[in-house]
């Protein structure tokens, strides 16, 4: 199959409304490796990250987990998150939410229940990354958003949410400390979260 690729595949159907990219979506047969968003109108297939994207979705859910509130759960994995005042539909790379919101049979859950929610940058998915989300979750009032920038190696963390998006944010270098703002009131090691040195390639025999 020739659908790997680092920039997304955009559905390009006939217009639908929200309602009807859902139901879509819901009907849609996601290929191996990819997840389903929708973003500025359309379905968004993006690859699946880096392998070792997954050690540093664990290192941030390990020193989150003892700071959540009480009936919540730090989690990863392709839940899709509904925005209906934006028309918009992520599935973050990681999300805390109470977890009354997983006892349904639905495929969505309510954007406005997450209390922080995390996105690693890919190249197919900087861009959105950086500046829809940061404006759709702040507008739907998700008190944190964390935001790793894997290709500059930045840590970005967005809180106080407006309508404007986020009112206050605070980057740091990989390898640096993070505080991380309520509810969570804690410290962010990044140490780690850079990309691992390249493997040497096998050297030919002589």
């Amino acid at each position: 199959m020739t659908l790997m690729t680092e920039r997304p595949t955009i559905s390009r159907t006939e217009p639908r409304s929200f309602e009807g990219l859902l139901d879509a979506l819901d009907e849609l047969v996601v290929p191996d490796g990819y997840k389903a968003e929708i973003i500025t109108g359309s379905i968004v297939l993006s690859p699946w990250s880096k392998s070792y994207y997954e050690d540093v979705m664990e290192l941030v859910c390990d020193q989150l987990r003892p700071h959540l509130p009480e009936g919540h759960r730090i989690s990863v994995g392709p839940f899709l998150y509904v925005f209906p005042g934006d028309e918009r539909a992520y599935g973050p790379d990681i999300h805390v939410s109470p977890r009354r919101i997983s006892r349904t049979t639905s495929t969505r859950r309510d954007g406005e229940a997450l209390l922080l929610a995390c996105e690693l940058t890919s190249m197919s998915t900087r861009d959105d990354d950086l500046t829809d989300k940061v404006m759709v979750y702040g507008r739907a009032g998700v008190p944190v958003y964390l935001l790793l920038d894997m290709q500059e190696e930045l840590a970005t963390v967005f809180w106080n949410p407006s309508s404007k998006g986020y009112e206050s944010r605070d980057t740091r270098p990989f390898g640096e400390r993070l505080s991380i703002p309520a509810p969570f009131d804690c410290v962010l090691d990044t140490s780690g979260f850079q990309a691992p040195q390249a493997e040497p390639e096998d050297q030919p025999e002589t």
